[in-house]
Parts: C-alpha cells; sequence; structure tokens
C-alpha cells in the first residue's frame, strides 16, 4: 500500500479543484488530488473540451481545453501530486489528521480535505433508442472534442438545454446544416440563444426541428445515414445526417460522498458560506458540489470558493501560525519546497 501525506487531499480535478491548488500553495500549504478520470479538468475536459466559455473575467472568450491548460500551467510551482482514474473510498478522523483510502489502495494522511467533485461522477443522460453502442464514439458523440469532423457535414442535435443550443449555434459555422431537433416548443435554453436559432434558420444555417421525438437511428457498420422522427399524431420525418450529438444532459451520483456522515441536501453538501466548511469540520466542499444561501453554479464562483476554503485550511494546517493575507502582486508566487 501506497503512503503519501500531505498538508490538504482536493477531491476532484476540474477547473475549481485545480485552482484550489494554487490558492492553497500561495499560503504555503501543500497539496495533492485525487480523480476518478483519466484526465484532469472534469467535466470541461471530459465532456466541453471544444465549448467556448465566456464568463471567466480577463478572457471574451475561452475554450474548455484552453482553461484547463492555463489552470495546469498556474499550478505547476506547487507540484501537486495527481491520482487520476480513482476515487475515494473511505474517510475517518486519527486525531490531527484525515486517514483516506483510495480505490487504487493508495493511503493519504491530509489535515484537512476540499471536496471539488462537481457533481460527482457524471455521464451522459443517453437517449431512449436501440442499438446506439454501434454507432457511439463513431457518427454518434455525447460531448464534442473536435469540432473539425463536422465541417461541411450534416448534423443532427436533439435536446432543448442550453448545451444543444450552445453547440447548435457554433457548430452551425463549419457544418453543411444542422438540424435541431427537440419534442416540445418551448426549449429550455437561454432565451437569447433561442433567438439565435430561429436567425440561423432564417439564413438556413439550422432546421428546427419541433416539436419531433427521436424514433431511430437507421444505418449500419458504426455510420449514420438517418434518423427517423415521429409526431405525436403519428406522423415521420426521415432526416440525412453525417452526425448526431444528443444533448440531454449528465446523470450525477454521489457514490462514496454519501457515506462520509456529511449534510446533504438535494445531493449537495451544504457548507457555511463564510468559510466552505462543511458539517463536519477540516472537511470543506467548493464548486457545484456546494450550497449555501444564494448560491450560483457558476466557476468563477467556485474560484472564488477555493480561495475561501484555502484560508480557513490554514488554520488547521498552521495553528501555531497567524495568517497576515497579502494580495498577490505583493508576494508573488509562493513555491513549495
Amino acid at each position: 500500500m501506497k503512503k503519501i501525506k500531505t498538508d490538504v487531499l482536493i477531491i476532484g480535478a476540474g477547473p475549481v479543484g485545480l485552482f484550489a491548488v494554487f490558492e492553497l500553495g500561495q499560503l504555503g500549504i501543500k497539496s495533492c488530488i485525487v480523480d476518478c478520470l483519466d484526465e484532469i479538468g472534469g467535466q470541461c475536459s471530459a465532456l466541453y473540451p471544444e465549448k467556448p466559455i465566456y464568463d471567466i473575467p480577463a478572457y471574451p472568450v475561452i475554450r474548455g481545453d484552453e482553461l484547463v491548460e492555463n489552470l495546469r500551467k498556474q499550478i505547476e510551482p506547487f507540484k501537486p501530486e495527481i491520482f487520476l482514474n480513482q476515487r475515494v473510498d473511505r474517510i475517518s478522523k486519527n486525531k490531527d489528521f484525515f486517514e483516506i483510502l483510495t480505490s487504487e489502495n493508495i493511503n493519504l494522511s491530509a489535515k484537512c480535505i476540499i471536496i471539488a467533485a462537481g457533481n460527482g461522477a457524471f455521464g451522459p443522460n443517453k437517449p431512449p433508442l436501440g442499438g446506439l453502442d454501434e454507432y457511439e464514439n463513431k457518427t454518434l458523440f455525447y460531448n464534442v472534442r473536435d469540432k473539425s469532423i463536422f465541417e461541411k457535414k450534416s448534423i443532427a442535435i436533439a435536446g432543448g438545454g442550453d448545451s444543444a443550443a450552445d453547440w447548435a449555434i457554433e457548430l452551425s459555422k463549419k457544418a453543411k446544416k444542422v438540424f435541431f431537433i427537440h419534442r416540445r416548443t418551448n426549449l429550455r435554453a437561454a432565451p437569447n440563444s433561442v433567438e439565435k436559432l430561429y436567425q440561423l434558420e432564417k439564413k438556413k444555417k439550422i432546421e428546427m426541428v419541433i416539436p419531433y421525438q427521436l424514433d431511430s437511428i437507421l444505418g449500419s457498420k458504426g455510420k449514420i445515414d438517418k434518423i427517423r422522427l415521429r409526431k405525436t399524431d403519428g406522423n415521420e420525418k426521415l432526416i440525412d445526417v453525417d452526425y448526431f450529438l444528443p444533448f440531454f444532459g449528465l446523470s450525477a451520483n454521489l457514490g462514496p460522498i454519501k457515506n462520509w456522515e456529511l449534510e446533504i441536501e438535494k445531493n449537495v453538501l451544504k457548507v457555511d458560506k463564510s468559510t466552505c466548511e462543511t458539517s463536519k469540520k477540516g472537511i470543506f466542499a467548493i464548486g457545484d458540489i456546494c450550497s449555501y444561501p444564494g448560491k450560483l453554479k457558476l466557476i468563477l464562483t467556485g474560484f472564488a470558493e477555493a480561495a475561501v476554503a484555502a484560508q480557513n485550511c490554514y488554520k488547521n494546517v498552521f495553528p501555531e501560525k497567524v495568517l497576515h493575507f497579502e494580495y498577490s502582486t505583493t508576494k508573488g508566487i509562493t513555491k513549495l519546497t
């Protein structure tokens, strides 16, 4: 069994978890990360690497993979150990330390824990169609990792939320045609995005196929030829497409976190807004996995929570020291040895 000793364990290597490494490092606190995925970046890497993000300060627009790469560079001076492809199975308190065991039999000890696990383990909600596995990762994708493959191609996008609308708008710039499929006339996407969809329909870049439900996929050997759609009145419609992108959201599971005796409400962890500490002393939660009155589920909110949690971890890591707040412009980058 491999044993690791650190100051703070961060659970989750998404953008918020990565930024927590920086905030801790600036305070002279060592940290390591455990994540169940095979790469850092969380959903930004696994599901939306090429999706443009517009609400990161100082970046009018930045792709998910670019944001993750910038965060990776930002935390380099602090040399965090990162353990991927494994989850945290058990946590127990031993005097002043937490003892942590991962699914790969790594034993960690830490004075604090920061949970930045997003919505927990996640995966796409799949459409209720038979034979999907024949086409998955060939001509059917639940995320966009390389926009270039859709250039001058016909694409069917199904869903009524922001992901479906955002990708329809984005891919219409490269695609030959985009079919936007939804079973209801009302879309859940942001009103300005819905307006853009109909503007693009007037330009014949997008065809709004509403209200239609998915019926079946026609094709062979992983290649989609057509998608059959059906209205509630029984009328059918066949559309010729090269690719199919269903965006029906994610199914999330908190997994072992549910067994750690933390206060949970509606599948998220309740925290003290002033400290980001959970119901158990020394365990903090930041990002989408935490909740408090007035919480906004935004990456920039998670970044601020990372700073708050780091400041409060300091008291546990260095109980004999007084923390004197300094701006980064004054102290520069603190390199851990």
